[in-house]
């Protein structure tokens, strides 16, 4: 199994990556696991406005790099080859099957994250990647001076309304409630903004399309039952969250929406197993508490490190 870790990160966003940046410099062997690009769902945010000291605001993806950088320079190990397949107790330890090998270490902090829910609606999965999108990012350049919709209500919902609005002719802003959910400076920005259309009250029944193209969106009022078409471009969907705690659902408690079940310090039902970021159950899911999180995360693994030390000596 080779040399065992004091502290393995399963999982490279914020969360993760501000708990490589404690561990590291609390000089104890800290590695983090990670397959795509370090800074997890951040790296798509086209715009984050509320991380303390960029007050003109900064990229998701320069706000990643930075943290990446800090992380690697403070002394953390990226592994970025294979994906942690499964995470197994042995003794006080836990052992990561990765790529074949077995990789043994002391604590795990899991900060495997979230990904976008689906609206589960009639042609939705015809026109994934052909017009229907999670990621205003990657895709809204795609649709300069065109008609799109987002569905949602919430603070990414708002924030990306507001960055298509950049590049897209209109933009219709869908929510089933009768009014947003999200913070009060992103509502007054879609409500005051020109080309965006809010549409309260009303749920996507179903994506519509023409010979492989999307060419709307059929809206129902909550109100009084009708039914609207959109003639749209692409249509963008931020609903929500799934927590990715697959790894860990035989290991320890979750939450009804299977979230991680986690203490003010991120330990979860079982000692050494931590759980921080948007995999685990507290409500405000922002980038700020993603890192918050991984620090009182770490701070705890490492005093429960010298705790095992000591119990050995």
């Amino acid at each position: 199994m080779g040399d065992i870790i004091d502290i393995a990160i399963v999982g490279g966003g914020p969360a993760g990556l501000t708990a490589a940046i404690y561990g590291a410099r609390a000089r104890v062997k800290t590695v983090v696991f990670e397959t795509g690009l370090p800074g997890g769902q951040i790296v798509s945010a086209s715009w984050v406005e509320n991380y303390p000291g960029f007050p003109d605001g900064i990229s998701g993806q320069d706000l990643a790099d930075l943290m990446y950088q800090q992380a690697e320079n403070a002394g953390a190990e990226f592994r970025t080859i294979s994906p942690v397949e499964a995470i197994r107790p042995e003794g006080n330890d836990y052992v990561l099957s990765v790529g074949g090998e077995e990789i043994k270490a002391r604590v795990v902090v899991l900060a495997t994250g979230a990904i976008p829910k689906k609206l589960g609606i009639p042609g939705e999965s015809d026109f994934a990647g052909r017009g229907v999108s999670w990621c205003a990012t990657c895709d809204g350049p795609l649709y300069r001076d065109k008609v799109v919709a987002v569905v949602g209500g919430g603070d990414s919902a708002t924030q990306e309304a507001v960055y298509l609005a950049k590049i897209a002719r209109e933009v219709h802003l869908i929510h089933r409630r009768n009014e947003l959910r999200a913070t009060e400076c992103l509502q007054e920005q879609c409500l005051f903004h020109p080309q965006i259309v809010l549409h309260l009250s009303h749920i996507a029944e179903e994506i519509l399309g023409d010979g492989g193209k999307l060419t709307g969106l059929k809206l129902r009022s909550k109100t009084d039952g009708s039914e609207t078409v959109l003639a749209l471009d692409g249509v963008f969907e931020f609903v929500g969250i799934d927590a990715q705690s697959g790894l860990v659902a035989d290991l320890c408690e979750l939450d009804e929406l299977g979230f991680v079940k986690v203490d003010p310090n991120g330990l979860t039902s079982r000692a050494g197993l931590y759980a921080a970021g948007d995999v685990s159950n507290y409500k405000l899911k922002q980038v700020v508490t993603a890192c918050a999180r991984g620090a009182f995360a770490v701070y705890d693994a490492v005093h429960y490190l010298e705790t095992m030390v000591a119990g050995t000596a």
